[in-house]
């Protein structure tokens, strides 16, 4: 029998656009409902997709959705975000941390307001959600909660010369890393999850080298499929793993990724937090991640 989402319900952090939006989609696919909980209410030229564009995007592809204007940062916001959605589908089953901010100035440049931000953001705003929706995760029958961020690696290469952008980001994973032991005696999978590779995001475009790396990339549907793939494992049991998408699909009998190439006559660029690529044509780079 075909693993399916149909009639869970997930919470989405900044998933407007990108990755969020991708795992969105697949999961609508299903017939899952979707709470789409993020800034972008207007839209912006240079970083194109809103909370309501982006549900339109998942009812047309065959789930229910709910638009949710919400900034991660401040509690009240997030609190108001998580019972709205609990209101509207009857609880909530998965929670995607997906929002994230970067900035990859160093220690000179960055100025103090760009490094709380990301802060903000990423751990804490994490932390947030998790304390928030465990209440409704609790009574779920198989509770997930899918962080973005990568396998923690105490190399001072990962930290250098981008000091806060590394250490907002592998606040994230230490969510995963302290929660997963606290809640998985409760049946609650708390795992993270991470590209192999550059992915096609607007970060890409905007931020990390435009459309001369953007070949070098995978699409974001990727990372979706492999987080499908880990929400419809059984959560008892499975939680505390820094998943890599590629590896997620090879363990599943996955391994021709050229489909996801945004030009498959082209190598994948490894993500910046990786040592080793997992699959293959994928090169070593300069190259941050989203």
């Amino acid at each position: 029998m075909a693993r399916s989402l149909k009639g869970k319900t997930l919470f989405i952090t900044g998933a407007s656009r990108g990755i969020g939006l991708a795992i969105a989609l697949r999961a609508a696919r299903d017939g899952a409902n979707i709470a789409i909980a993020a800034k972008s209410t207007s839209e912006n030229p240079k970083i194109p997709g809103t909370i309501f564009s982006a549900c339109d995007q998942l009812k047309l592809a065959g789930g229910q959705a709910l638009p949710l204007a919400c900034d991660i940062r401040f509690d009240d916001q997030v609190e108001q975000a998580i019972s709205k959605t609990a209101q509207a589908f009857g609880g909530i089953d998965i929670l995607i941390n997906n929002a994230s901010a970067i900035d990859l100035r160093d220690i000179s440049d960055l100025d103090m307001k760009r490094f709380d931000l990301m802060h903000q953001i990423n751990a804490r705003g994490a932390y947030l959600c998790v304390k928030l929706a465990l209440p409704y995760l609790k009574q779920s029958t198989n509770p997930h909660i899918l962080t973005l961020s990568p396998p923690l690696d105490l190399n001072p290469k990962w930290f250098a010369p981008n000091l806060g952008y590394s250490i907002a980001k592998y606040g994230m994973s230490l969510v995963t890393l302290g929660l997963a032991r606290d809640l998985g005696k409760r049946g609650i999978a708390v795992n993270s999850l991470w590209p192999e590779t550059a992915i096609a995001t607007a970060a890409v475009t905007n931020l990390l080298g435009g459309e001369a790396v953007i070949k070098y990339c995978r699409k974001p549907e990727i990372v979706a499929d492999a987080a499908h793939l880990i929400l419809t494992r059984l959560a008892q049991g499975n939680t505390g793993n820094f998943y890599i998408d590629a590896q997620v699909l090879a363990d599943e009998g996955i391994k021709d990724l050229s489909t996801y190439a945004v030009d498959p006559n082209s190598p994948a660029l490894l993500d910046f937090f990786l040592d080793m690529p997992i699959s293959s044509n994928v090169i070593k780079g300069n190259f941050h991640p989203k």
